[in-house]
């Protein structure tokens, strides 16, 4: 039908974009209200709420970068970029502060603690970073009591 929307899997989107067939929509998890939300404070927006399944914000907006033309792939690079850097410091400040606190989190440890919140809120790469994070304050903390304690006697 002409001029309606269908949702595609994208493999299938490169080619009947690419041959022209159909126009292309940038998709909600990039509109310019999460757009504009991400200028004003990228820390606040749950990018796990964006894209589904794995919530691979970042992943998806390489792929949809690389379906937009230069102009608007551009735009798209420097948005994941900044909003990356924007959230960068934050997740390592967290995971290292989590990783401190011990296995609890000093929390419940429940399914609601603080560290599995904020855990949720993140895109996939950035749990990734922060379970590396947490590893390397659980192994530089280790080290230390190893050889501080090789010191004392």
């Amino acid at each position: 039908m002409p001029h309606s929307k269908h949702q595609l899997p994208i493999w299938l989107a490169y080619i009947v974009i690419y041959s022209d067939w159909v126009d292309f929509d940038i998709p909600q998890p990039f509109s310019n209200k999460v757009r504009n939300a991400l200028r004003a404070e990228p820390r606040s927006v749950r990018l796990s709420n964006l894209v589904g399944a794995g919530s691979g914000w970042y992943t998806f907006g390489k792929i949809i970068m690389d379906v937009l033309g230069d102009e608007q792939g551009l735009e798209m690079s420097e948005m994941l970029v900044s909003t990356f850097k924007g959230r960068l410091v934050d997740v390592i400040d967290q995971a290292q502060h989590f990783a401190a606190l011990g296995p609890v989190g000093g929390g419940s440890g429940g399914v609601d603690s603080a560290p599995q919140m904020f855990r949720e809120g993140l895109d996939a790469t950035e749990r990734e970073l922060f379970v590396l994070a947490q590893e390397s304050v659980r192994q530089m903390k280790k080290w230390y009591e190893e050889n501080s304690g090789a010191k004392k006697t």
